[in-house]
């Protein structure tokens, strides 16, 4: 798949981060990705893509933790619009 999109956390009392990353497999409902960023399992974070057709809020489910990066799996917060891939 290889999407590249910009990764913000959500959450209230934090300061925001982000960081520029590619999703490496994405479904309707939750996506792939590797990040630097210090995410763990239930954290909230936002996703978009360069021309618009990805803006959503995921929930992450999983993180598997490999030499100072980490995959992440997000599960995406309601139904997106305008998704690459529709089920």
């Amino acid at each position: 798949m290889r999407i590249p999109v910009r990764v913000l956390t959500l959450g209230a009392g934090r300061r925001r981060l982000q960081e520029k990353t590619v999703i490496e497999f994405g479904t309707a409902h939750e996506v792939l990705f590797s990040s630097k960023l210090p995410l763990e399992f239930e954290d909230r974070v936002q996703l978009l893509n360069s021309d618009g057709s990805l803006d959503a809020c995921a929930t992450v489910v999983a993180v598997r933790y490999h030499n100072g990066s980490k995959a992440v799996a997000a599960r995406f917060v309601g139904n997106i619009e305008n998704w690459i891939i529709k089920t």
